[in-house]
């Protein structure tokens, strides 16, 4: 059976494409086939090739069979800022159809292990009437949150796994990556949300000064997911 989830974040910056790039690195190394999708990504540099953005790049390299940037990305923004400000200025639209277009062509790969990476948290804008999570509500897909483990954590991912309860989407796990190495008291606050969050704990990532593919894949637990 074709796996495929949605990859949501706690906030921006905490992780997500290190722990999706993780997650896929875990699944091919148990021998299935592997595909990722960046709808869209602000934040883009310049190369001969076009606009490439490193998170995409990341999620690229995890896919097997190998899949071109532009099926992963099809929608690159060069500002790093909000996405649909990004798009404003850059003039392009933003839509759900849009990108759930693109995400249905990764999908066609047929890759055992599908991830749709968000952009920033739950409700990061598209456009003035949609956000991601509509995204994922189209693609009807479960998703796997990630949680920034800094000051503020618990609050802020017990308001998204709310959300995403509330979108009426399954949460199929969570990881927990240390983003701040100076956090205060992580073990009781791991504890915590393993008590209040109630979907399968994939995870516990610690800070890694060089956070390869490989060195993820080595914390987390994907058994609940495949």
């Amino acid at each position: 059976m074709l796996k495929r989830y949605f990859v949501t974040g706690t906030d921006t910056e905490i992780g997500k494409t290190t722990i999706a790039s993780g997650l896929l690195c875990a699944a091919r190394r148990s021998g299935i086939t592997t595909a990722a999708a960046k709808p869209v990504a602000a934040g883009c540099e310049r190369t001969a090739e076009g606009l490439r953005n490193e998170d995409a790049l990341a999620l690229q390299a995890q896919c097997s069979p190998a899949l071109a940037y532009e099926l992963i990305n099809p929608v690159a923004l060069e500002a790093a800022i909000a996405p649909h400000i990004a798009a404003s200025e850059e003039g392009a639209e933003l839509s759900v159809s849009l990108l759930a277009d693109g995400c249905q062509r990764v999908f066609a790969s047929g890759a055992d292990f599908t991830l749709v990476e968000g952009a920033g948290g739950w409700r990061v804008p598209l456009n003035p009437q949609q956000t991601l999570a509509d995204l994922a509500r189209e693609l009807q897909v479960p998703v796997v949150m990630v949680v920034g483990m800094r000051l503020g954590c618990i609050n802020h991912a017990i308001l998204t796994a709310e959300a995403i309860a509330a979108d009426g989407l399954e949460l199929a796990g969570w990881v927990a990556n240390l983003v701040d190495p100076e956090m205060s008291r992580p073990e009781e606050n791991l504890a915590t949300l393993k008590q209040l969050i109630k979907a399968p704990y994939l995870g516990f990532v610690p800070w890694l000064e060089d956070a390869t593919a490989e060195r993820v894949a080595d914390c987390l637990d994907i058994t609940p997911l495949v």
